[in-house]
């Protein structure tokens, strides 16, 4: 599947983390915290440089890896996609439990040259949900993150297909659809 092209709308918060901005709590555990640094620095690079694959749940992957400084394994919930006709674009979403247990965080990975101010746009089944704002840019792309909280994985959970929306002007987004299927069940056996 290719990208799609959406016109960018305003989305007022509505109590939703995409809304909210980044949803990052200080105090995050440092654990995930390097967990996601190493899927992130690796994500463009062979699909072993994320992690061992553990399992495979529909159209998502369970990958695990020790990151440096952890006491143990971390593992995440990861799918990317790239566009059809733009090879240099693609996404990977990232799905995680925090070290202690007590956080769910989807990061977002997107291509370099990214309208950051606009931030990342998601709709469940063509339903906009709202937005998620970029927290940094690493040299193989623009990460966006969110807290999930029980709604929205519940959202995802019921819903068949996500697209993800970045924007290269204020006015235009290209939308990356991905398949849910599978999250729920992956999600599941996260450890």
């Amino acid at each position: 599947m290719g990208p799609s092209k959406h016109r960018a709308r305003s989305t007022a918060s509505r109590g939703n983390p995409f809304a909210a901005g980044c949803g990052c709590r200080p105090g995050a555990s440092l654990t995930a915290a390097g967990l996601a640094m190493v899927f992130l620095l690796g994500l463009t690079a062979a699909a072993s440089a994320q992690g061992a694959v553990r399992s495979v749940h529909g159209d998502w992957q369970i990958r695990c890896d020790t990151p440096p400084g952890a006491q143990g394994e971390q593992c995440a919930l990861i799918q990317s996609v790239v566009a059809e006709d733009r090879s240099n674009a693609g996404l990977t979403v990232i799905v995680l439990k925090t070290a202690d247990q007590k956080s769910k965080l989807m990061r977002v990975v997107a291509p370099l040259g990214v309208l950051l101010p606009s931030g990342l746009g998601l709709k469940l089944d063509n339903v906009d949900v709202g937005r998620a704002g970029f927290v940094r840019c690493l040299p193989n792309g623009c990460v966006a993150e969110v807290v999930m909280d029980d709604k929205l994985l519940g959202q995802l959970r019921t819903a068949k297909t996500a697209t993800f929306i970045i924007f290269e002007t204020p006015e235009e987004g290209i939308g990356f659809p991905l398949s849910l299927n599978g999250l729920g069940e992956g999600y599941d056996k996260l450890p």
